[in-house]
C-alpha cells in the first residue's frame, strides 16, 4: 500500500543533529496517522507515494522541524511553587498556580535548573533551534480506522512534548 493522507505508517528512525550525534533512536515501529497530528508537516509531505520497506533520509532546519529556540519561554518561577522531590528534566503543564503572569498556559514547561529559591522553567521543546537529520524507515502502512482519523491521531505524541517522569532521557 502506498503512504496517502489518511492512512497509518508503522516508523522506525534514527534522529541525529547536524554533527552526527545521536538524539534518538526508534528500534521498534510505532504507529503514525499521515494527514493527522503526529508527524512533522515535512515528514508527512516526504513519506507521500512511498511504501513499507523504503528508506528516507531527511534534513529539517528548526522551521521544518520544532521551530526557532525562543528565549521569552524561559521563566525563572519561585522555588516553593514546585513539589520538594523536584529534578531536572521534570515536566509541567503550564506554570503552577502563582507563577510568573506572563508564562502562556498552554505550554509544558521543562525544569531545566533548580537553584535554593528559583527553578528555571524552559517551554521550548527539548530539540527547538536544532537542525536534524532523520534517517526513516517505513516498516508497514494500513489504512487508517474512522476513530484514529476522528482524532486526528494514532495517539503518538513523539512530535509534541508530553509530561515525563523525571529522568526519562527519551523523546518519544
Amino acid at each position: 500500500m502506498e503512504i496517502t493522507p489518511q492512512c497509518v505508517v508503522a516508523l522506525t528512525w534514527t534522529l541525529k543533529d547536524t554533527l552526527g550525534e545521536v538524539l534518538d533512536e526508534l528500534d521498534e515501529p510505532v504507529e503514525f496517522l499521515v494527514g493527522g497530528a503526529d508527524l512533522l508537516a515535512r515528514i508527512e509531505e516526504a513519506l507521500q507515494g512511498h511504501e513499507a520497506g523504503d528508506k528516507l533520509d531527511l534534513h529539517l532546519e528548526p522551521e521544518e522541524a520544532f521551530g526557532d529556540y525562543n528565549e521569552n519561554l524561559v521563566f525563572l518561577e519561585p522555588r516553593e511553587l514546585f513539589p520538594t522531590d523536584l529534578e531536572e528534566g521534570m515536566t509541567f503543564e503550564g506554570i503552577p498556580e502563582g507563577g510568573s503572569k506572563d508564562a502562556p498556559r498552554d505550554v509544558v514547561y521543562t525544569v531545566t535548573e533548580i537553584y535554593p529559591e528559583q527553578v528555571v522553567l524552559d517551554g521550548n521543546h527539548p530539540l527547538a533551534g536544532i537542525a536534524i537529520r532523520l534517517a526513516l524507515k517505513v516498516e508497514a502502512v494500513r489504512e487508517a480506522t474512522e476513530a484514529e482519523i476522528g482524532r486526528g491521531s494514532c495517539g503518538t505524541g513523539f512530535f509534541t512534548v508530553q509530561p515525563q517522569a523525571p529522568g526519562s532521557g527519551l523523546l518519544h
